[in-house]
Formats: C-alpha cells, structure tokens, sequence
C-alpha cells in the first residue's frame, strides 16, 4: 500500500513539470487508477504522439542536463519582455506599487525563463510586489510580516516578496516550501544550467540582500506546515499541488492564522487548465469570509486575491 506522504511526493513532483508541459493538470491527481488513466488522456490531448506520461526524476525535477544554449534562453527572454499585459499593467496602476522593470526582468532571465510549451509570463512577480507592498502599508508600525509561499521552484517569487519588504523599509520574513532541495545541485532549465549544476542558493547567489528575508524550507508541503509552528500568516502565496484537495489543505492552514486584511495570491486559475486550483478558489469565494477578485494575465494564466473580510 503506497503511503499519502509518497503519493504527495510524486504529485508535487509531477508539478513541477506539469506546468512546464503547458499544464497537465489531471496528472497531478495521482491518487487511483482511474486518474492516472484520466491523466494520460490529458496528456494525448495536449500531445497527441506522446504515448507515455512524463518520467520525473524527483533527485532532478528539470532534467539531468541543459536543455537549450544561452543564446536560446536570451531570445525567450527578449520576447517574453516584448509581450503586452494590458490587465496587469491596469492592476498595477491601481494598486500603485510599481517594482522596477530592469530588476524583475534580470530575475526573470536566470528564475522563470524557462524550455516549455506554453508562453513565458513572469507577470506575477509584479502582483506579488504590489499586493506585499499594499499590505505592508495597512500594518501596524512596528510589525513584522509573516509570509508564507507553497511551491519555491527557483526562487522567483520568494525574491519578489522578500524586495516588497525591503523597499518598504520594513521588518519581516519570506518562509517558502517545496520538495526541491535548496542546497542541492541540479540543473534547473535556465541560463545558468550553461554553468553546470547549481543550488538554489547559488543560482539566487546575486540577489543576497532579498535573501537574507527567506527562509527556504524543503518537505511535503502539509508535512511541513504542520511543523511549523506559526501563529500569524499576513500574506499567502499558493502554489505548489494543484489539486482542489491540495489547495484546499493549504488555505485551511493560512485562514486560521489571518485577520481581516490579510492576503491570499493563488496563481493558475485557468479553467481548463488547472481546474483544481479554480475549483478552491469558488470555493473560498463562497464561503463568505474571503473576497476573491480574479485577474486574467492571458488565456492560459489567471489569478486570484483573497482578502479576508
């Protein structure tokens, strides 16, 4: 009998390359049978010669070597940077947190400009500066702010949260999870794999002062929320297992440390797509003690903002 914290293990892992396969969302649901067959299907619809699912290495999620040239990762970058997010760019502007395009896109080059299906969009980075620096400024002074991410993957975002503080001159702490070894070095599908292996802490090696925010813990996430010990979460970001089960498991965890104003960011709410994550997200919106404004970034990615009432 395979045990939950395995079979946790493999659907996280499957994650992360899920979403660099242009979301294989079924896959992700490996619980029975049934769904893994309902998960190969998925996958003959997105990619109808491929005959088997992915094989993941869980000792090297991305891979076991480069997948692309510099000059490759430098092209994606470049037209990754040239698309238009009309929706963001009307979000920002009413939140009116504007984090510096030359620092997010440098990030973006060596943490989210990856080999992959769909288009690159780093888009988030700027809601997750914006929305941290917001409720930073509805803090009482003197308080430290307690965030709590599911799903590190490189960095990016964590990187992101931890500036928000630093460019409010405040006090606080960027705890993230994920099954990634932050100490072990892998290849990561980036520009810095034409390096050869890095850690995380390497990779993220330019960004020290952001750094010194974060703690990166590695684990099963439900595993590792339960050891935490936290009292107090002020701002959210959900993203690691993209089941409604998963979802669900985390944002229980997060409500029942926040207090009206507090900050949830769900990322992949795409119908279609993702479907477990949008599934939550109605679900938090009826429960009635969270509002939950939507944002469409483009076809294939979506958000979601839950504040607590």
């Amino acid at each position: 009998m395979v045990g939950r914290a395995h079979l946790n293990n493999v659907t996280c892992n499957l994650a992360i390359q899920a979403k660099e396969l242009h979301s294989l969302n079924t896959i992700l649901m490996l619980r029975r049978s049934r769904i893994v067959k309902a998960g190969k299907r998925r996958i003959q619809r997105f990619f109808p010669g491929l005959k088997k699912p992915p094989k993941i290495d869980p000792d090297c999620p991305f891979g076991n070597a480069p997948r692309a040239d510099r000059a490759t990762y430098l092209k994606l970058h470049e037209e990754a940077c040239a698309r238009k997010y009309p929706e963001i760019d009307s979000c920002l502007e009413r939140f009116n947190f504007p984090l510096d395009r030359d620092w997010l896109q440098n990030l973006a080059l060596h943490t989210q400009v990856v080999i992959k299906y769909s288009p690159l969009n780093f888009q988030h980075g700027y809601l997750l500066y914006a929305l941290v620096r917001k409720r930073l400024e509805n803090a009482n002074p003197g308080e430290n702010l307690t965030i709590l991410e599911t799903g590190t993957a490189r960095g990016f975002s964590a990187i992101c949260m931890a500036r928000a503080i630093l460019d409010a001159g405040r006090t606080g702490r960027v705890i993230t999870v994920d099954l990634i070894p932050h100490n072990k070095s892998i290849y990561w599908n980036c520009i810095d794999d034409n390096d050869g292996k890095k850690t995380r802490q390497e990779l993220l090696h330019p960004w020290q002062e952001e750094l010194e925010s974060i703690i990166f813990l590695q684990g099963e996430t439900r595993a590792k929320l339960n050891q935490l010990g936290l009292s107090r979460i002020h701002f959210a970001f959900l993203d690691a297992c993209h089941t409604e089960e998963e979802v669900l498991s985390e944002f229980r965890y997060v409500a029942a440390r926040q207090n009206p104003g507090d900050l949830i960011f769900f990322d992949d709410v795409t119908e279609g797509l993702f479907d477990g994550v949008v599934a939550a997200a109605k679900k938090i919106q009826r429960g009635g003690e969270y509002s939950v404004e939507y944002i469409v970034s483009a076809e294939n990615r979506g958000y979601a903002i839950a504040a607590r009432s």
